[in-house]
């Protein structure tokens, strides 16, 4: 059995323990469909920089409490807060930006794999924590949804880059437009998710796929996360000599050296991120 270590965050809206070198980040508002406060972002940012920081950690699982993944901003919140009210508009633009740079920004600047696991409900915000993860596995009752036109919202989050890069041009704007509710089928064949299981396997299929990639050669899987990242902007000519230099990076690695010797030898490699 493998050992559970937990991770104080501070916050009882925000579980994590480390299994199998795989941080686990439960959000836990469960009344509210894990719906994000300002305690619950805030704990959430700094857990993600933390995680890929730490050398003992090779992979990261998100997923969320009882019967949803995450509803988005918290609503009924926003209707009560009489703080935001008060900043001027430039106040408000800029805590925004700050806010969403420490969460989904890190979340996609991580260099370890990620992999969300979808219990339920992913709208809004919570969609975009979602979709900015590497990979997506859903349950087969999941429902993803942008939700921001319903309540007269333009999106945030990530969520344009996210979708446009992931199902298209015209696929994003209806998705964005019609804010219609898309089951885990759909989403799998829109290429929302990676795909979906059995709700009774959601969480031990997700952490078995997290346990492999971190058992995997992680700072290649670094060097395949940017290569990646910098071809969505770069000419092909360019992407090429970038990946050349992440080529020759992972070349001089020990996990490297590990995989060629293990090879060699017909075994399976034992790599260490290095």
């Amino acid at each position: 059995m493998s050992q559970r270590l937990q991770i104080d965050t501070g916050t009882g809206e925000l579980l994590a323990e480390i299994r199998d070198q795989v941080a686990v980040i439960t959000l836990n508002r469960p009344e509210v469909r894990n719906a994000l406060s300002s305690r619950l972002s805030g704990a959430l940012g700094k857990l993600i920089k933390r995680c890929d920081e730490d050398s003992q950690i090779r992979a990261i699982l998100i997923t969320g409490a009882g019967a949803a993944f995450c509803a988005g901003g918290d609503v009924n919140g926003m209707n009560q807060s009489s703080a935001a009210a008060e900043l001027t508009f430039d106040q408000r633009v800029s805590d925004l930006q700050f806010n969403q740079r420490a969460v989904w920004g890190a979340l996609v600047g991580a260099r370890k794999p990620t992999v969300a696991a979808i219990p339920g409900a992913a709208a809004g915000a919570g969609l975009a924590l979602a979709l900015a993860c590497d990979i997506r596995v859903a349950a087969q009752s999941a429902i993803l949804i942008t939700a921001y036109a319903r309540v007269g919202l333009s999106g945030d989050c990530g969520i344009a880059w996210l979708l446009t890069r992931l199902v298209g041009f015209s696929r994003a704007r209806e998705l964005m437009f019609l804010s219609e509710r898309v089951d885990a089928r759909r989403a799998e064949s829109l290429g929302l998710i990676n795909q979906s299981v059995p709700d009774a396997e959601l969480q031990e299929r997700a952490f078995a796929l997290a346990a492999t990639l971190a058992r995997g050669p992680t700072f290649a899987f670094s060097c395949m996360k940017s290569n990646l990242d910098h071809a969505l902007n770069a000419e092909f000519l360019e992407s090429m000599d970038f990946e050349a230099e992440s080529l020759i990076r992972t070349e001089l690695s020990l996990d490297h050296k590990e995989g060629v010797r293990a090879f060699a030898e017909k075994r399976n490699p034992v790599f260490h991120g290095r």
